[in-house]
């Protein structure tokens, strides 16, 4: 299969490129910078900026025609959201959730008209679950999923299938679009989160992209790959408690698990 991987240049999307490649598809790996992708494994690499419609244009028509797309390009940012800044508020948007959907609107159109194709969006455990001073990166994953349930709804008639890969923490971690600190009232706020990764996730710390290359590697060759796909122990732990528990029970556990107090 031909597959197109936006966000290849590190971690999970570099790991995707690798996964992918060692299973014999043509890879086509995408960053907003070319030298991010020399050590990637791919059958070919180009520029892509999903934030740019020229670039996107650029890029496919470049890669020519594609059975699936990666939609892995991010990038986080954290602070309370009493302050957050509108602007930093639209660029995390424009990258997670306008960034895939550029794309996805210039594929779609040939994809329907053929009858096949995956599209595989990469969310995250805060796509379901909004935790303190993570609100704008949650916001845009919680956007990506709903139109990638839309999406599924919409175009799984023409053969076209959607599937969204929901991480735990993952190590080396996001690449930051700009954090905000917010009034010093917060400051406790901060304290208490910090770290919390660790504690999800035990004294071995975050896993490495592997595990969620595979699971996207799998989406695009297992047809009867389930619409939401939860990678990783965390993301397993909570979203099963967060389907057992109302919503003060559930952040009654996840402060009690957390050592929350805020």
């Amino acid at each position: 299969m031909r597959i197109l991987i936006t966000g290849a240049g590190r971690a999970i999307g570099a790991a995707t490129a690798a996964e992918l490649s060692a299973r014999g598809h043509h890879v086509v790996a995408t960053a907003r910078n070319i030298d991010a992708l020399d050590s990637v494994e791919a059958s070919e690499r180009l520029v892509m900026d999903v934030r740019d419609a020229e670039s996107v244009r650029s890029a496919l028509e470049g890669a020519g025609e594609l059975d699936a797309v990666v939609n892995n390009a991010a990038v986080t940012s954290r602070g309370p959201l009493e302050d957050y800044p509108i602007d930093l508020l639209t660029a995390v948007f424009d990258t997670n959730v306008l960034g895939p959907f550029r794309l996805l609107q210039a594929v779609i159109p040939s994809w329907r008209e053929r009858g096949h194709g995956v599209i595989v969006n990469v969310s995250s455990i805060q796509g379901r679950v909004s935790p303190p001073l993570d609100g704008a990166y949650a916001a845009s994953k919680h956007a990506l999923e709903a139109l990638s349930e839309t999406m599924h709804y919409e175009l799984s008639h023409f053969g076209i299938r959607t599937v969204i890969i929901e991480p735990g923490y993952t190590a080396p971690g996001m690449k930051s679009g700009g954090s905000h600190p917010g009034p010093p009232a917060y400051a406790d706020l901060w304290e208490q989160w910090a770290g919390i990764d660790r504690k999800l996730n035990g004294p071995d710390g975050r896993p490495g992209p592997e595990s969620v290359a595979t699971a996207i590697a799998d989406a695009i060759e297992d047809p009867t790959t389930p619409l939401r796909v939860p990678v990783g122990e965390d993301a397993r732990l909570i979203f099963t408690t967060r389907r057992q528990l109302d919503d003060a029970e559930f952040e009654a556990a996840l402060r009690a698990t957390l050592s929350i107090t805020w």
